[in-house]
């Protein structure tokens, strides 16, 4: 399974961004997926997650309300939609698919997920 994180960028405070995560290898309808983030010198932290079905949504705390997860199954992409972003949202954006298939709540710790994408850097600026 390979997987391609695109659409981070340079965006000024208050702007939005929409992230794509494209798999490809093999389908991944039956496997929770999430996003996870890593600001410069700090550690990867978890943001989004979805089961395999793209409900039961998890979110760090610190993007609830201002950033949505969602999946198109067909197309085998997650995306992250990022509203009124913030200067702390500045980090390199990973998107993450979980090996455990069928799962109804989605992992929200890393260990749990065995996939990975390169990575799509977010910028924003005050």
């Amino acid at each position: 399974v390979q997987l391609q994180a695109s659409g981070g960028g340079f965006m000024q405070a208050g702007g939005s961004l929409r992230l794509s995560c494209a798999a490809s290898g093999r389908t991944l309808s039956g496997n929770a997926m999430g996003w996870f983030r890593q600001a410069p010198g700090k550690e990867r932290v978890f943001v989004a997650a979805t089961n395999w079905r793209g409900g039961n949504s998890r979110y760090a705390d610190s993007v609830k309300g201002r950033f949505t997860i969602s999946r198109n199954k067909s197309r085998n992409t997650l995306y992250l939609q990022m509203n009124s972003l913030k200067p702390e949202d500045t980090a390199v954006y990973y998107c993450a698919a979980d090996d455990t298939e069928f799962l109804s709540v989605p992992h929200l710790l890393e260990d749990s997920y065995s996939y990975w994408g390169q990575g799509t850097q977010v910028t924003v600026s005050s």
